[in-house]
Parts: structure tokens; sequence; C-alpha cells
């Protein structure tokens, strides 16, 4: 059975982050992609210039009609951008026995901020204890626990274990922002933590990898893999699609990861 995921974002025109990726990496991964609009962007590949946030009940109003109609195994959300709206989300998920994905979308890869100040006290209380899995980079995980970027791994694993003190059962914290040739991840729920590695791959093409890791874990999730076997296999997709990036040629800044690499004849 083809699983029904559920992306709650935002859009990017350029087609390499937010719902336009989300929808394309659940469906590269296998499943029935579908969508509710957080807010309309202004961005390309060099940076977000503007952005509109839609009203909270009408982002809980296309959630709703989804539930109402369709079944869905498994929740992806993203940027969400105010307190209004992460209240709105949480009550809509509220209750519901299904996978959910957090990605914690606080800032562009360009340095915009797309969640505000305000909100993230909003994110924390209340989408946090929500989550099966919460997959913030390092920026974000010191955002959430208002602390200085972790630069080591020692670091991550401390900060790991005071996301989980929040409320998710898993943390899957993102490790590109250090360092080095590798990009480890790190995967901790309350029995232990798990180090993923990974090499680095050599490309400023990597806009939406956020969004189509998380997207792809909602997937797998939805597929009806355990959650460690479920991020093994969404962190081995991204790699691959960031691999593939430089067959693409979209803009002139941070382009997109390659969605669809096993469609290229030359992957």
């Amino acid at each position: 059975m083809i699983p029904n995921v559920l992306s709650i974002a935002g859009s990017d025109p350029s087609g390499g982050a937010g719902i336009q990726a989300d929808l394309k990496a659940i469906s590269a991964n296998g499943g029935y992609a579908m969508a509710a609009l957080t807010a309309l962007t202004v961005q390309n590949t060099q940076g977000v210039r503007a952005a509109q946030m839609l009203d909270p009940a009408f982002v809980a109003a296309q959630i709703a009609a989804i539930f109402d109609d369709i079944r869905v195994d498994a929740v992806k959300i993203g940027m969400l951008g105010t307190a209004g709206i992460v209240s709105a989300v949480a009550g809509t998920l509220r209750g519901r026995a299904l996978p959910v994905v957090l990605d914690p979308v606080m800032v562009a890869k360009g340095g915009d901020r797309l969640l505000a100040e305000a909100a993230v006290a909003a994110l924390r209380a209340e989408l946090l204890p929500l989550a099966s899995i919460v997959t913030p980079n390092l920026p974000e995980a010191a955002d959430l626990l208002a602390a200085p970027e972790a630069t080591d791994r020692p670091g991550m694993e401390a900060q790991a274990r005071a996301l989980l003190a929040l409320g998710p059962q898993a943390v899957l914290l993102k490790g590109g922002h250090l360092t080095g040739a590798g990009s480890p991840d790190l995967f901790a729920t309350p029995a232990g933590l798990i180090w993923f590695e990974g090499a680095r791959v050599a490309t400023r093409n990597t806009h939406g990898t956020g969004c189509t890791l998380s997207s792809a874990l909602a997937t797998q999730l939805a597929l009806g893999l355990p959650p460690e076997a479920a991020c093994r296999a969404a962190k081995a997709y991204v790699a691959r699609a960031i691999a593939a990036a430089d067959h693409l040629t979209v803009g002139h800044g941070h382009g997109p990861t390659d969605h669809f690499f096993a469609l290229r004849t030359d992957a």
C-alpha cells in the first residue's frame, strides 16, 4: 500500500526547499505527497526576499480538510513562521496516533529568519512533545535550547539529550555544520545515542536539504520502517541527492539537490 504523507510547510517558488522539495522527496521515497501551506515566500537560490504568513485558522482548515477525507500515514512539519501557526498546527495534530517528523525551520541557508523569535517558545512547548522525531541542524538546536551552537561531537551529544528532555520521542541532530571531511548525524532516543557517519560532498548545491531529509524520513516511517532504520534510509537518500546535485543547473546561489536522481540515465 502506498502511504499518504502530509507536509505542513511554506512554499519555495524556486523549487529547492519548502513544500516543493517535500513533494519531490515524498514521491521519490515511495509515498503519495499532500501539502498544507503555512506561508508564501519570495525567494530563489540566492536568498529570501519576502514572506507572507497565512492566517492560522486557514492553515488549520487545510489540515482538517485532509484528515476529514484522506488516511494520513505520516506528517512532516516544516516552516511555520509565527506562534499562531504553531498553535494551530499543534491543535490539529494533538491526540492523533501517527508519525510526526518536525523539522524546526528557523533560518534559511542565506541567513534569513523564517520563524519569529517569539514563536520559538511556542514550538518548544506545543510541537516538540508531539514529535516522533525532531530533525534540527546545529544552529536550530542551539536556538531551541537558547544555548551556544555545538562545535564538536560531545557538544552534539549534550544538546541531543537536552532536546529529548523537551518531549520528542527521538532526535536526529544533523552535524553538517561541523568542520571536517565528515558530515555525521546523531540519532538520540531514551535508549541511547547512535552516530550515523557520512562523507561531506564538495558542492554548494545544498538548498533544501533539511526539508528533503525530514520529508524522506516521514515517508520511510509511513512505509513501516522503525525510527533508526528510517533515519538511515533518509540520510542515504539525501546523500545521493546531494551527490547528484551538480547535474542540475538551477540558479546562481545555493542550488537544489537532485531529488529524482534515480530517474536520470547518468545518475
